[in-house]
């Protein structure tokens, strides 16, 4: 059944029978691909293109979209491989004993007397990669509402996004996905 010609009212404006808002305030909620852009509204009823000006600036937004969503996996990236290398510095016991003049000296190095053990530093590292992680979810979600708009140039825009982005942050990554949300 095709529900394109429905158009669903801004809040505020059902049952005036016509009167007091009129089309420029209706966000149309396609169902099926379409190029046309009147009264397209991209995931919230404020983000409505009304003209050809904000068509394009929308489009650019998504693109820039798509691209913080690349440098964001690529910070995610970048703080996991930082992260595993810091572990490998950190000792796992917090002093080492070593012979001075035939006697024993037993030392606290400074990183552990700062509270920087093995176990401080991936238990912190976790919760800062579970942050990113929820963060890059949030993003690809949204992203795939932006797509579920079904305007072809709002899609390209998304899938622009994501080809600029992976030019400019993935260098270091396989193209191959594994959330498929973006």
């Amino acid at each position: 059944m095709d529900h394109s010609h429905h158009m669903h009212a801004m809040e505020g404006h059902e049952g005036h029978g016509g009167h007091g808002g009129g089309m420029q305030d209706m966000c149309s909620m396609n169902m099926l691909f379409t190029w046309d852009t009147t009264n397209l509204c991209i995931v919230f009823r404020q983000w409505h293109v009304r003209s050809t000006a904000s068509l394009i600036f929308s489009l650019i937004a998504v693109v820039l979209l798509g691209i913080g969503y690349e440098a964001l996996r690529s910070v995610s990236r970048r703080y996991e491989a930082s992260l595993a290398t810091r572990l490998e510095t950190v000792p796992t016991i917090p002093e080492h004993a070593y012979r001075d003049d035939e006697e024993i000296v037993t030392e606290t190095p400074a990183f552990h007397r700062s509270g920087q053990n093995r176990e401080t530093v991936s238990k912190r590292g976790h919760v800062i990669k579970a942050t990113l992680y929820a963060i890059q979810n949030f993003y690809a979600f949204m992203l795939m509402l932006v797509f579920m708009t079904y305007n072809g140039w709002v899609m390209v825009a998304v899938s622009l996004g994501a080809f600029v982005g992976y030019l400019l942050f993935g260098h270091s990554t396989s193209a191959t996905k594994d959330n498929a949300c973006h």
